[in-house]
Parts: C-alpha cells; sequence; structure tokens
C-alpha cells in the first residue's frame, strides 16, 4: 500500500471525475487508472462505480473515505513533527531533478550557489518528469529541477510555483558514426514521457528498435554508443562523446530551458538563501 493511492482515491473522490484528478495529481490518466486500481485490489473492494458520470464512490468507498482523509491527515502530521525536531540545525534544501540535470547540471550549478551562499546541505531526488513534479507539488522537495519545452506544458499553479530559467540545453538526435540517418532504427522514450512527448514534436515519426521504458535519457545514450540506432539525447548529457567523435549529430535538434521551480508554501532560510542566489546566479548570466 503506498501513500499516493490514498491521496489519488481522495483526489478522485472530491472531483469525481479520473481525468481531472490525474491533473490534480500529476500524473497520466491511465497511470492514475492503475493506482486507483492497485488500492481496490490492496483492500479486495471496488471503491469506484465506473458505470456513473460524474464518478461515484461505491458505499464501500464512501466509508473508506473516512479512513483515507484521516490516514493521510496523521501520516503528514507525524512527518511534519519529525521534521521540525531536526529542522533548526539543518540548514539545507531538497531539490527533486530530473535525471539527466542531477548529472550534467546540479554539481556545477549548486557549487556556484553555495559560492554565494556558503555552505549548504542538500537532498537531491533524481527521478522522472512525473516523479519530479509531484515531489514539488505534494510538498516533499523545495525546489524542481526540469527541461521545458513550449509544446509540453507543465502543469504547476505559476502563483503557487513560481520559477525562475537557469541556463538552456537542446534535445539533439545522435548516433554512433556509421550509416546515414535515413538507414538508423530509432531508439525511443515513453510516449507519455516529458522527452517523448518533446520527440514527438520534433522529429519524423520512424520505427523504434528499442523504447526504454524508465524515460532515461542516459541508457538511451549507451544503447547510441553501442551501435543500436539513433536517440534524442540533452546535448550537454553527450557533449564529450560528440566532441571526440564517438556519436555523432544528425540534426540541429530542439532548445530546451533548464527551469527551477519553488514551492511558494515551503519557507526557510537555506531555502531562501538559495532563490535569492539563483535569481542573482541567471541576473549575472552564470
Amino acid at each position: 500500500m503506498e501513500l499516493k493511492w490514498l491521496e489519488d482515491f481522495l483526489s478522485l473522490a472530491r472531483t469525481g471525475s479520473f481525468s481531472r484528478a490525474a491533473v490534480e495529481r500529476h500524473v497520466t490518466q491511465p497511470a492514475f487508472g492503475r493506482r486507483i486500481r492497485a488500492l481496490e485490489g490492496w483492500l479486495g473492494v471496488p471503491l469506484i462505480d465506473r458505470s456513473t458520470y460524474p464518478t461515484a464512490l461505491t458505499p464501500e468507498g464512501q466509508l473508506f473515505r473516512e479512513t483515507a482523509q484521516e490516514t493521510v491527515r496523521l501520516l503528514y502530521e507525524g512527518r511534519a513533527a519529525l521534521r521540525a525536531r531536526t529542522r533548526p540545525a539543518a540548514r539545507a534544501v531538497s531539490v527533486a531533478a530530473l535525471h539527466t540535470l542531477a548529472l550534467t547540471v546540479f554539481p556545477g550549478w549548486y557549487r556556484e550557489i553555495e559560492a554565494r551562499t556558503g555552505p549548504l546541505g542538500s537532498r537531491l531526488l533524481p527521478g522522472d518528469f512525473h516523479a519530479c513534479v509531484q515531489a514539488l507539488a505534494e510538498g516533499s522537495h523545495d525546489l524542481l529541477l526540469t527541461y521545458h519545452h513550449p509544446g509540453v506544458p507543465i502543469p504547476l499553479d505559476p502563483a503557487a510555483f513560481p520559477h525562475r530559467v537557469i541556463g538552456r540545453d537542446r534535445l539533439v538526435p545522435v548516433h554512433r558514426p556509421g550509416p546515414a540517418q535515413a538507414d538508423l532504427p530509432g531508439l525511443g522514450y515513453p510516449a507519455d514521457s516529458f522527452l517523448g512527448r518533446v520527440v514527438a514534436q520534433s522529429a519524423e515519426p520512424m520505427p523504434a528498435a528499442h523504447i526504454n521504458e524508465n524515460a532515461m535519457a542516459e541508457a538511451l545514450k549507451f544503447m547510441a554508443l553501442a551501435g543500436h540506432g539513433l536517440a534524442w539525447l540533452p546535448e550537454s548529457l553527450v557533449t564529450r562523446e560528440l566532441a571526440e567523435g564517438s556519436l555523432v549529430a544528425a540534426g540541429p535538434g530542439a532548445a530546451l530551458e533548464i527551469r527551477l521551480y519553488r514551492n511558494a508554501a515551503r519557507r526557510h532560510p537555506a531555502l531562501d538563501a538559495v532563490w535569492q542566489a539563483a535569481h542573482a546566479l541567471a541576473d549575472a548570466g552564470g
């Protein structure tokens, strides 16, 4: 049983709509539906009457709603109490970052932040787009480091989650030197992933020889290096390989912004210091 299943169920009970609840929970509708099914499977009873619209709870769902609300409340209160015991001694920020950015951008960027703030602790969650957005939205992390592309909106309220552009990158098609691009099979991301959606808008459809189900660009990089086909990868991830010639670019690619989002509801001195330093660094062109 997972806490997010209870939160999903409560969102669905409140909105009466799988699609609206999925947007509220920052996941795709199929993934949201699977999580509701998983909760029902764990409980052993149906919670949702799927024959009605708006979606209604079954009698069992009505009974369980109060239990879910109380469980979620107690868990968050317990977490807050435990964090409060250690927060006065901690000068640290928590950051959810896309896998690639956690490897290529965060270490150098955070070193420059600390040059302005002094030494700070950090807690880094490398993850996929949906997990990172959810970590920020649910309040478990202070900051989100993510790519942004105009064709893939980020479902965050700008008033509650302000952002700053801290850098730029490109998603470029690359392959091992050899056959022309037209002769290469594709190496792809899941269609509903962030990078998968960017590629779908930027490239001609091509048969996929391999789909990396966890949406990690790093895995596709090594598939491309081994000669399995053409992969669209963040340029920052393959800078050395392009310079050495072990990979070659097959086109100009798609421009990406690197954005830092903040959860405005979370306030503590270390977070405020990092946010101010991020603004100053971006203004200075760092």
